[in-house]
Parts: structure tokens; C-alpha cells; sequence
């Protein structure tokens, strides 16, 4: 296998939509998700078009366990990653209270704790050999606090901050790392976090656009890239650091109330 991507959150959305991009562009694919029947379901179809080599690894990474399982099983099979895609996470919306806490944690983990951990391990051998690109999804979110979705716009401002330190961190290496934050987008991700039914999402851009945006800013090195926002909502996002912080929460909170 060569010029590998290891993707997660591969099995729909922006995940796929970067696979096939990979498999296009530049070469073979590490695909992991929970669902193993979508992602092989992915796979056949790129081998099909684009003879690309391509394997799958059921993995469920808000599992505090399965970032080091996922690393090792790649390791134990022999392969380079030269490209590594975190773009798995989840959205929860409701009051932070009265979310379960379960699930709640889970996000964490999924958002922040493997994305960090994933990072650092495969970090470590693009630093001996001095090459790599490294993709974070993170969100328009990290702008501000989200009323209504507050543990999910926090693990997303980690995200971009997190990015952003290890794209200076790494400046003067071979490596890159490149952080992806795109508006309400046509995902499986409304309809999980509820989000389908409030006024963000009632205009949303198309995960392959979003893909596209993403994986060109990862291959030119770019420290962030910003996608999928109509019009109003690229205003509204000048206008955030000379708002009010509290006229900002009302604003946020009334857009995501269903």
C-alpha cells in the first residue's frame, strides 16, 4: 500500500466523501468506523473505480481503549500512514443538564480524547521519518459558546486550539497538521444531534464540498480552512469578536431551539 489516509469516521458524511477524494487523488485507504458492512460497502466501490487499495477496521473510538487498539492493529499489519483524517465526532442537543451523562462522556472521548490520542501516536512515527499531513474536523463552533450544545462547541474550540499549537509545534518539519471547520453540512450529523429540525441546519452545505475544501487545505499545508457558511452566516461570523458575548448566546441559543 502506498500514500495511505487513515480515516475516521469514514463510514458517511465528510468522512466518505474524503475517502473517495484520497482514493482519487493522491492513494490507498485505512477506513474505520463502527459500522463495518458501510464501510465495506465504501471500499468496494473505490477498488472498483479507482483500483486503489483499501482496508477496513470496525473500531468505536469513544472507547477509551480503542485509539492504542486501532494504532497497534495498523502497526501490526505493516503499514505507513502518511495521511491521518480525525474526523469522527457526534453533536448532543439539549441543556447540558439533562443530557445523559453517558453519552455526554462519550462525546469527550470521541471528540477530543481519541482524536488527541490518535494524533500523538501516529505523530510519533511522522516525526522520524519527517512527513505527513494530519486533518482535523473540527467545526464553526470553536468560534463560540454553543447554549444548547455546550460540551459539543467545547470539545470542537479544543479541537481547533489543539490544531493550530501542533501546526506551529511542527512549522519547521516536513509535517502538517490542518484544521477543518465547516458550517451545518448534510451529514448523518443533524439528524444524530438533533440539530436536523432547528434553523442552522436548514441550509446546509454538501459534505462532498466540504471534503474537497478539507483535503485541499490538508495537501497545501494550510493552518485553517473554513467551510460550507452561507452568506449571512460568514457576516455573522466577522462580527463575532465585536458582539457582545451575551448577545452572542442569545443568537446561538435561538438558532438551536427546535
Amino acid at each position: 500500500m502506498k500514500n495511505i489516509a487513515l480515516i475516521t469516521g469514514a463510514s458517511s458524511g465528510i468522512g466518505k466523501e474524503l475517502a473517495f477524494i484520497h482514493a482519487e487523488k493522491t492513494g490507498d485507504l485505512i477506513l474505520v468506523a463502527r459500522r463495518i458492512d458501510k464501510l465495506e460497502g465504501i471500499a468496494q466501490q473505490i477498488k472498483e473505480k479507482y483500483q486503489r487499495q483499501v482496508i477496513c477496521i470496525a473500531k468505536d473510538l469513544s472507547k477509551p481503549d480503542a485509539p492504542l487498539s486501532l494504532y497497534d492493529e495498523v502497526k501490526e499489519k505493516g503499514m505507513v500512514v502518511e495521511y491521518l483524517i480525525n474526523n469522527a465526532g457526534f453533536g448532543l442537543l439539549g441543556k447540558f443538564n439533562e443530557l445523559a451523562w453517558e453519552r455526554q462522556a462519550q462525546m469527550l472521548q470521541l471528540n477530543m480524547v481519541s482524536l488527541t490520542q490518535l494524533t500523538y501516536l501516529f505523530l510519533q512515527d511522522m516525526t522520524g521519518r519527517n512527513s505527513g499531513r494530519i486533518l482535523n474536523t473540527s467545526s464553526t463552533a470553536s468560534f463560540m459558546p454553543g447554549p444548547l450544545q455546550a460540551v459539543y462547541y467545547a470539545t470542537k474550540a479544543y479541537v481547533t486550539f489543539f490544531s493550530n499549537a501542533l501546526w506551529e509545534e511542527l512549522r519547521k518539519t516536513n509535517i502538517t497538521v490542518t484544521n477543518l471547520m465547516p458550517g451545518a453540512t448534510e451529514t448523518e450529523f443533524g439528524a444524530t444531534s438533533g440539530m436536523d429540525k432547528t434553523e442552522v441546519f436548514q441550509n446546509t452545505a454538501s459534505a462532498l464540498s466540504v471534503a474537497l475544501d478539507g483535503y485541499k487545505a490538508m495537501m497545501a499545508g494550510k493552518l485553517d480552512v473554513i467551510s460550507g457558511l452561507t452568506f449571512s452566516q460568514k457576516i455573522m461570523m466577522k462580527m463575532i469578536p465585536f458582539t457582545p458575548k451575551q448577545t452572542i448566546l442569545k443568537q446561538i441559543r435561538k438558532l438551536q431551539e427546535v
